[in-house]
């Protein structure tokens, strides 16, 4: 066989492919629309209405899909339940580690630059949409449906504080604060950063920037009060002579 005729073999071959890769493209997007569909559609119901209080009927309306098509996705309602918690904690993963990667690495200005981190870590993961659709999830499914959570307590706050203390190690290891443990010190920054917000954030309320600031400026103010190294004693030591004499 020829090499032009080769080429024209592959040429008609290449055409006659053509449209069912284009179709198959086109199908794959056509299904990654739909479940994306499908989730956001089953996080809205599920926030509303609860694990036990939502309809695959409702969510399947919400996702303009129909119930079959639910059920060849994910098979059954806890299926997706999880499947809904799973693509937020991606998107909430993916945010965090974001903000981690705006951790002050250096003592020039460690208050304000401790005080900007914790609003931007109180602003966009736990305050924003997907923070407050998980805790509410946890609070009123929790209890009833722990093992729903599973992947939420694995790959949840324990990512954040497990960041946070290898963080804090960093800063200690250049001598700027003087930590024992970097796990407690990470769960104590956290737990300062929310409690000024802790009953709005019970509420459902967004805080504003003022309040996030406050909020934060209290949190590092109190937290470099335990772990900041002591102040520098020498611009006082003439005060003490002349007192002394």
């Amino acid at each position: 066989m020829s090499k032009t005729s080769r080429r024209l073999i592959f040429a008609l071959m290449k055409d006659r492919m053509t449209p069912a890769v284009r179709m198959t493209g086109h199908t794959q997007r056509g299904q990654c629309a739909k479940r994306m569909s499908i989730l956001d559609a089953a996080a809205d119901v599920f926030c509303r209405q609860g694990f036990a209080g939502a309809s695959i009927d409702e969510i399947a309306a919400a996702a303009c899909v129909s119930r079959q098509t639910i059920y060849n996705h994910y098979r059954e309602k806890e299926t997706l339940f999880v499947a809904v918690v799973e693509d937020v904690m991606n998107r909430a993963n993916a945010m965090l580690f974001s903000v981690l990667s705006s951790f002050p690495d250096s003592a020039d200005d460690l208050e304000d630059e401790l005080t900007a981190f914790a609003v931007r870590l109180n602003k966009n993961c736990i305050c924003n949409h997907d923070g407050k659709f998980l805790r509410k999830l946890v609070q009123t499914e929790g209890e009833r449906y722990p093992h729903l959570f599973e992947s939420w307590r694995q790959q949840g706050p324990g990512k954040l504080i497990t960041a946070l203390s290898a963080l804090f190690a960093r800063l200690a290891h250049k001598g700027t604060l003087i930590i024992d443990d970097f796990d407690v010190a990470a769960r104590q920054f956290v737990a300062l950063g929310n409690a000024d917000l802790q009953m709005m954030i019970l509420l459902g309320g967004t805080p504003t920037d003022e309040e996030l600031e406050k909020a934060a400026r209290n949190a590092v103010r109190t937290f470099l009060k335990a772990y900041g190294r002591p102040a520098e004693k020498a611009g006082m030591q003439p005060q003490l002579a002349a007192i002394s004499g």
